[in-house]
């Protein structure tokens, strides 16, 4: 069975917490959604785990800052908010992107913060085989993709064509355009948590906001080669 994922930055758990304070819960998603050979994310697992552990809470704050991951994961995350009993308040704090996105639908409010970005995108995967195989992988990945337009119109009352065109362009919407697009609710005040891409070439249409700054990178480069010309100390 191929392995279907969504595209993956490099991260760690540093950015990832669930806590809960009398009837209140807190869940910061800063990192990567699942597992890859190449990085340590936040699993379904850990994350359903951990959710439970939660208690009986009325109200859960979920904070988002992602590049999104593994399709499978963030859809069971998604499921696991959308049926809890507390009222589920999302706050994109810097980026819901790709799977990050779908999570962010399982909102009672969808919160973005002025500066911030959501991204929605047809599902990546990958397989080894012959032409069956390829075949059966973009037959898997079209099922994955109609699921995921599924969730996307009932959230956002969009129709299913427009959905569509969004994800085969890579959309990239500001605070205010996810607002008027459907995908947020309120655009509120920025926090620091500055949404970025640590992998900006798998990216089409990534906004100039996310790109590397190539004039600070190449000063940088000639302050080191400067200081390799000083005589040590």
């Amino acid at each position: 069975m191929p392995m279907l994922k969504f595209p993956k930055v490099q991260t760690s758990l540093s950015g990832y917490r669930m806590q809960a304070k009398a009837d209140r819960g807190e869940i910061q998603l800063y990192g990567v959604i699942g597992e890859s050979f190449w990085t340590e994310g936040i699993t379904l697992k850990q994350f359903a785990k951990d959710l439970k552990s939660l208690g009986k809470v009325s109200h859960i704050d979920l904070r988002i800052n992602s590049d999104g991951g593994d399709v499978f994961d963030g859809r069971g995350m998604y499921s696991l908010l959308a049926e809890h009993q507390a009222k589920i308040v999302v706050h994109v704090d810097g980026l819901a992107a790709s799977i990050a996105s779908l999570i962010a639908m399982a909102g009672d409010e969808i919160r973005m913060a002025d500066g911030a970005f959501m991204m929605i995108h047809n599902p990546w995967g990958g397989a080894i085989g012959d032409a069956k195989e390829m075949r059966r992988m973009a037959d898997l990945l079209d099922s994955v993709r109609d699921t995921l337009v599924t969730t996307y119109m009932a959230r956002t009352n969009n129709k299913r064509e427009k959905i569509v065109a969004w994800m085969d362009d890579e959309t990239w919407m500001p605070a205010d355009e996810a607002k008027k697009n459907g995908f947020a609710d309120v655009v509120a005040e920025p926090v620091k948590a500055a949404a970025r891409v640590t992998k900006p070439e798998i990216y089409k249409n990534l906004p100039s906001a996310f790109r590397p700054n190539r004039l600070a990178a190449a000063r940088a480069i000639a302050s080191i080669e400067e200081s390799r010309r000083k005589p040590g100390i």
